[in-house]
């Protein structure tokens, strides 16, 4: 589960990457009023490793790292 958080109407893309880089699945990718989200990544197809995501809201822009354990 990815939790965020858009101060203003924005359009929102959060996107899973794999280690070397690869877009792997997209989340989100709509436009979105201000307040509080939650998403949750449907992995069942994806192998245990480590991954990144990326979440873009307007001029914002953040990569994290997360852990799939099966």
């Amino acid at each position: 589960t990815i939790r965020y958080a858009i101060p203003e109407k924005s359009h929102v893309l959060i996107t899973i990457y794999n280690i070397t880089g690869q877009v792997v699945d997209i989340l989100v990718n709509k436009k979105v009023e201000p307040g509080y989200y939650t998403v949750q990544w449907d992995a069942s197809t994806f192998s245990t490793g480590v991954y990144l995501y990326r979440i873009t809201a307007g001029n914002f822009s953040q990569v994290k790292k997360c852990i799939l354990l099966k």
